[in-house]
């Protein structure tokens, strides 16, 4: 029996030390795993737990916060629109709203991945030197901010060689056709997008239509459209409200008597535009287009060429200007300036000593100033003078009569009975004034700047000299219209006032040149 107690104790002894036993195991073992965690946060910079970053979803955002990804990143960016959303059949607005979040997530899987499994277990698990942990700041998915939609902003670049161009990826400007020439940020390039043909499309923000390599035939025809639609990948981000055409170069044939033979004509504008031939280069055109968010719409440029030799090239800027932007122009400005100084001319000026007439028939358009700042303060005049050609050219030649003078009243304004000054062609300045004698008139024609009335210089019939104009009426802006001939203009047909020819009478050379004038913001 005292064999059977000794037995017995023995047994109960081994139970109470297995009990033990197996608590400091599982002590030991949760120790174990804490130091596991806590040496793969050290050594690694993760926490080899099945809830990490590629499973992470995050929790509902709180009902009323407006700006969920303010503080997300440095670019505090807004989500970009996704221009391939009707492509997928899975429109839940959550998942689309965490497409940015799910994106930082891959991108700390991938710092998972490098950090760890796929090149760091290579080392001892003592070392905890990373060598490939800059990798992770490489991965374009977590840095580039348009991954959403990478052809979304097409922002204006320009390229070393002074030409204008739009920021793209590479493969995406060689899509469109485009020249890389410079960089952007994020790895995109500088592309410069060119047109040699007739009859192609433009849709890409600062194109160039060049003139084809091979001289262009006569009689013939050479058109572009410039197509607006919100629809297009390059132009959803943006709606478009105006056009801007820079004139880089252009040459086509001179008019004959003021009529264009060659036409460069624009349809589809709201703009009036008139038609211009001759030689233009470094002007320019705005065009009001109705808004490509509402309606889509198509601007057909086009040149129309006659029998003949003449010289016909170009290279024309097309510039599609965002709604809302701050530098459109004004409703019915063809033509804008931006700067407190600068030169203005009609269209076909140039500084050449001929007595061809290069002023255009049938032009009527705007021609507006924005008003900037002068000495800190918003200027109070702009004030006009004639330039100062260089190649014998005349600066200031509209319609010249016998009265080369320019009257506030045009219709009483006669240098015959009943024979009109300044009705059918002229430079209208609203409020020009000549501060140094106060003579003032709103239409300018004849050979002279200068509003002085015909009497006061009777023998002559007008001024002999040209003066400085000023006007303080904002916003700034002048109207330039010339009739549809150089002719004399008869009464009759609807006509009630008649005009001598453009070139009666003159002293000076015969042909009417338009003008060049410089203007100063005061």
């Amino acid at each position: 029996m005292s064999t059977f107690y000794v037995l017995l104790s023995v047994v109960l002894m081994l139970q109470v030390c297995r009990a033990c036993d197996g608590n400091n195991e599982e002590q030991q073992l949760a120790a174990a795993r804490q130091q596991s965690d806590e040496y793969f946060a050290n050594a690694y910079g993760f926490n080899p737990s099945p809830w990490g970053s590629a499973y992470y979803q995050p929790s509902a955002r709180v009902s009323g916060y407006a700006n969920p990804y303010e503080g997300r990143t440095p670019l505090n960016r807004q989500p970009n629109y996704n221009p391939f959303k009707k492509y997928f059949t899975n429109t839940n607005a959550d998942e689309e709203n965490n497409q940015v979040e799910g994106r930082f997530a891959l991108g700390g899987l991938g710092a998972n991945l490098i950090n760890t499994g796929l090149f760091n277990n290579r080392f001892t698990p003592a070392n905890t030197w990373r060598p490939f942990s800059s990798l992770t700041n490489r991965i374009p998915i977590s840095l580039n901010p348009d991954y959403n939609s990478p052809l979304a902003n097409f922002d204006a670049c320009t390229s070393p060689s002074g030409d204008a161009g739009i920021c793209a990826p590479g493969s995406v400007c060689s899509l469109f056709g485009g020249r890389p020439s410079g960089s952007c940020i994020l790895g995109k390039v500088c592309c410069i997008n060119a047109i040699t043909t007739c009859g192609g499309t433009v849709t890409l923000n600062n194109t160039y239509w060049q003139s084809p390599s091979t001289a262009v035939s006569a009689p013939s025809t050479c058109a572009l459209t410039v197509r607006m639609d919100t629809k297009l990948v390059e132009q959803l981000a943006r709606p478009i409200c105006q056009i801007r055409l820079d004139f880089i170069s252009f040459t086509t044939n001179q008019p004959t008597a003021g009529t264009c033979t060659d036409t460069f004509m624009v349809g589809g504008s709201t703009s009036t535009v008139p038609v211009i031939c001759g030689d233009n280069s470094g002007q320019h055109m705005y065009l009001d287009v109705p808004s490509s968010a509402t309606t889509p719409t198509d601007v057909q440029l086009m040149f129309n060429f006659a029998a003949g030799a003449a010289t016909r090239s170009w290279n024309i800027k097309i510039a599609m200007l965002p709604c809302g932007a701050t530098y459109l122009a004004p409703v019915d400005c063809l033509q804008y300036f931006t700067s407190a100084t600068g030169k203005v001319k009609s269209f076909n000026w140039q500084d050449v000593s001929s007595t061809a007439i290069r002023q255009l028939n049938n032009q009527k358009y705007n021609i507006c100033f924005r008003t900037e700042l002068v000495s800190g303060s918003k200027a109070a005049q702009t004030c006009l003078t004639v330039c100062t050609p260089t190649s014998g050219g005349d600066p200031f030649s509209l319609t010249r009569t016998e009265a080369l003078a320019a009257q506030v009243s045009a219709v009483s304004a006669t240098d015959n009975a009943g024979v009109a000054i300044c009705l059918y062609d002229f430079l209208l300045i609203a409020g020009g004034t000549d501060p140094a004698t106060g003579s003032a008139a709103e239409r300018y024609c004849g050979g002279r700047l200068n509003p002085a009335p015909a009497g006061a210089v009777a023998a002559t019939g007008g001024p002999t000299t040209d003066v400085t104009v000023c006007t303080a009426i904002r916003p700034f802006r002048m109207t330039y219209q010339t009739d549809n001939t150089e002719g004399a203009v008869l009464i009759g047909n609807g006509i009630l006032i008649a005009a001598d020819a453009d070139g009666v009478g003159t002293t000076d050379s015969p042909g009417n040149v338009g003008f060049c004038l410089d203007f100063q913001e005061k």
